[in-house]
């Protein structure tokens, strides 16, 4: 591993995502939202959910990038053409996951991985990039308007189950040129 490095996610690494996955829903949502994921998914299937998309990823365009830090995995993004309803097919491109871990915030692992974002996407081909924001992420929605994304005013909700707790999200975009 090269100490504060992004890279391709390789499939040895699908049980670390996982399990990193898992440590940002406890520490990033609300706990009746954490709990009805955790119990939704077992480590083991989300390792193996993990490794399928690295090893056979759903499309071409399809990415699981990962963070190294001095000693391990400290992040991971996935990217991908976006399939939004109002997405410009092979312009539009969606940032679907972004996580650090909360140990390891404030030590330039998530700029490292946005950079690394936008350089796939821009190599990939993409024109613009999109991603759903909770609305309630403060910390996260100003890190990325510090870094070139605004709101585009689309919203919507989003639920595991019908009775289920709701998330409001906001979208953001950035130009990728």
């Amino acid at each position: 591993m090269i100490a504060d490095s992004v890279r391709l996610a390789l499939p040895a690494e699908a049980a670390a995502i996982a399990a990193l996955q898992r440590r940002c829903w406890v520490s990033d949502y609300p706990s009746e939202l954490s709990d009805q994921l955790l119990a939704s998914a077992d480590l083991a299937a989300m390792t193996a959910s993990w490794e399928a998309a690295i090893v056979r990823p759903p499309l071409a365009q399809f990415r699981v990038l990962v963070a190294i830090g001095a000693e391990r995995l400290v992040g991971f993004a996935v990217v991908g053409p976006s399939d939004d309803p109002d997405a410009v097919a092979g312009s539009d491109a969606l940032v679907a996951e972004f996580s650090v871990d909360p140990q390891a915030r404030r030590s330039g692992h998530g700029s490292r991985l946005l950079n690394a974002v936008a350089d796939t996407l821009r190599a990939d081909g993409f024109a613009r990039a999109t991603w759903w924001v909770r609305s309630t992420d403060d910390v996260l929605r100003e890190f990325l308007v510090s870094s070139g994304w605004a709101a585009d005013g689309a919203h919507t909700e989003v639920a595991m189950s019908g009775d289920g707790p709701r998330l409001k999200l906001v979208r953001l975009h950035t130009g990728l040129a």
